[in-house]
């Protein structure tokens, strides 16, 4: 079973954090969330490259530069920010999006709990948004 990373850990963090702290649509200096995180800002700005790419996250160079939200948090959810963080999150090879036909799929035994575990994981991150990290009480 393929486990979370700590660059998609992190990446929740990152992105909670900035939605718990974003006033305004103001970008926030990444040194502030690796502060307040315990996270290396190094290690951040490795994070925030495929988030921008993503669409998921906004940045800013310069004075008052930093990042902020693409979108609302009620509208980003776990899902998108760890298939950019982490790659597919299929629970086996076979089924990785991208991933050659399996010779053995028309007999696999376990095929079917796979595919059925698959979009359960799947259907789950994306239903859980940032807003609802964001409120620890409400949290699925």
């Amino acid at each position: 079973m393929a486990m979370i990373s700590t660059r998609g850990r992190y990446a929740l963090r990152l992105m909670v954090d900035l939605a718990e702290h974003q006033a305004d649509s103001a970008y926030l200096p990444l040194k502030e969330v690796a502060d307040r995180q315990g996270i290396s800002e190094k290690y951040l700005e490795s994070i925030v490259k495929s988030l921008v790419q993503g669409k998921v996250l906004q940045g800013s160079r310069g004075k008052g530069g930093g990042y902020r939200l693409a979108l609302p948090p009620a509208e980003c959810t776990l899902g998108s920010v760890l298939r950019l963080t982490e790659g597919d999150l299929a629970p086996v090879a076979c089924l990785e999006e991208g991933s050659a036909p399996c010779e053995r799929a028309a007999r696999c035994p376990t095929l079917p709990v796979w595919t059925r575990l698959n979009g359960m994981i799947q259907q789950f991150l994306d239903s859980v948004t940032l807003a609802d990290l964001m409120e620890p009480d409400q949290n699925p």
